[in-house]
């Protein structure tokens, strides 16, 4: 998997990125062991039997850092349209209750096969197990990381509220005959919850592979408070950091004031749990005392804004919030909510969102800034050290792109064509740690055409098992549609919708 290689590699031939050039200039690389040991002129001298790889005409950047997904959703790509947050929630328990230990790994390997051919070399992912988490269904999903060849950080998405119960006055909207199908979708008992999450935490064994467990309280109102600070309890006894979704939509904000008379990223901060260890995915409608609190306590963002734009949810404040200080990743959020894990696609919808919010170009994110992001930010937000960079010292990440292909004509300004023009169809090779797992662009670690066939199975018995339950999914999903869309039209104090009205 992401194992360093052995021995010593020299790449040249290539243009390599590096911070503040406009373009990427010539130099050669010396990796030993899977790491960079020295970035130099072209003719940089190499140890006798250094193998020499050849990156003539390509652009060589970083591996990127996909700092938000959920493998868990491989099976759900292109199963909903004009879907809002709230309904995709709606559908994930069931969604989640019928998958087997191979199924949860084959979902991973979908989705971590696809990161690594489009130049994604490491990921955060909160992976959803129903009723509970297991050692079983995290170790399939790290397993799936390592026979792709990719780093990550894994976490547990757990909860011990459901959606009616997180969500003032929605119970009180499902009909009589609908109660006892709500029940049904009960996660285990907070106590349950929290020994499974530190039987994984203790248990863990990928740590050697550059695969590490963290924890995911899925949605701070959907846990209770006793729940969630045992989570960062745990996490912080372990070592391990802390995931989850904060004020993604505006259902989510305004009922964060209502449950807790604060938002929901004060509230988090009174109770402790915001730190150097805290990722927040989303984060849209936070307010300017919110991302202050972010800033002071070195917590990091994950900015997914497929995501955000597939399911309605607003644009992120990306130059408030980098002006403030806030370490930002860029994540792709599962496929079941932006279809793909192209982190290229991510950059340039980050760059785009960021544009339309003010004519005044200075309010805007730069390139370069939104390139950060989605390297060497990201490896923060993971807690991932020596990744996201060139330069000695750092592991050999690298991602080889041809120069040769009709949007690197010409090659003007290396990182404002990665944000704005590459998108992964450039891509000609991986490297994690000095191994290639990607070559010509082909995956080398795993037989495409195999894992298409077991999918395929995997979703026609899904299809089947799940026939039964749709109609009731449906029903429910009437009643969610019926009553958010009214907290959504509520006044809030941030303004994150076009047609929000004036302040």
């Amino acid at each position: 998997m992401a194992m360093a290689q052995s021995g010593v590699q020299i790449i040249r031939g290539g243009l390599v990125t590096a911070p503040g050039d406009r373009r990427a200039g010539p130099a050669d690389i010396l990796v030993i062991d899977g790491v960079i040991r020295e970035v130099a002129a072209p003719g940089m001298p190499a140890p006798d039997g250094a193998a020499v790889i050849d990156a003539a005409h390509m652009l060589i950047h970083p591996g990127l850092i996909n700092a938000h997904t959920h493998g868990g959703q491989g099976f759900a790509r292109g199963t909903g349209d004009r879907i809002t947050l709230e309904l995709l929630l709606t559908a994930t328990p069931w969604a989640t209750r019928y998958r087997t230990v191979e199924e949860k790994r084959l979902s991973g390997l979908i989705c971590a096969a696809e990161m690594a051919l489009k130049g994604c070399t490491a990921a955060y992912d909160l992976t959803a197990e129903f009723p509970l988490p297991t050692v079983e269904g995290m170790d399939a999903a790290a397993s799936a990381y390592a026979e792709v060849g990719m780093r990550a950080v894994l976490a547990p998405q757990v909860a011990d509220l459901t959606l009616y119960q997180a969500i003032p006055g929605l119970m009180d909207a499902v009909p009589a005959d609908l109660r006892e199908a709500v029940a049904a979708m009960q996660p285990g008992s907070a106590d349950a919850c929290l020994a499974a999450i530190e039987a994984i935490l203790r248990g863990w064994r990928w740590r050697s592979q550059d695969i590490h467990i963290a924890v995911g309280p899925t949605i701070p109102h959907h846990c209770t408070q006793p729940f969630i600070c045992g989570c960062a309890r745990l996490a912080r006894e372990h070592g391990a950091r802390l995931h989850t979704h904060v004020a993604e939509s505006k259902v989510q904000a305004v009922t964060g004031v209502r449950r807790y008379g604060m938002t929901l990223t004060r509230q988090l901060d009174e109770w402790g749990i915001l730190g150097p260890d805290f990722t927040a995915a989303h984060a849209i409608w936070l307010d300017d005392d919110d991302i202050s609190r972010f800033a002071d306590r070195g917590a990091s963002i994950a900015h997914n804004p497929g995501s955000n734009m597939r399911l309605g949810n607003g644009m992120f404040a990306l130059r408030r919030v980098l002006d403030a200080g806030v370490t930002v990743g860029i994540g792709s959020d599962g496929v079941g909510c932006s279809d793909n894990q192209n982190i290229y696609e991510a950059m340039r919808y980050a760059s785009m969102v960021s544009k339309v919010q003010s004519p005044f170009n200075a309010r805007w994110a730069s390139a370069d800034e939104v390139y950060h992001a989605a390297t060497a930010g990201g490896a923060k937000a993971l807690g991932l050290e020596g990744v996201g960079e060139i330069r000695a010292g750092c592991k050999a990440d690298l991602v080889f792109v041809d120069l040769h292909v009709p949007h690197w004509m010409p090659h003007n300004w290396t990182v404002n064509q990665l944000v704005h023009a590459e998108d992964a169809t450039g891509v000609r090779h991986v490297m994690v740690g000095g191994r290639m797992i990607v070559r010509d662009g082909a995956l080398l670690t795993v037989d495409l055409p195999a894992l298409a066939a077991a999918v395929e199975a995997s979703r026609a018995r899904f299809a089947e098992l799940a026939a039964e339950s749709r109609a009731v999914v449906e029903r429910l999903e009437a009643v969610v549609n019926g009553f958010c869309p009214s907290l959504a039209a509520e006044p809030y104090p941030v303004r994150r919708y076009l047609d929000d009205a004036p302040d």
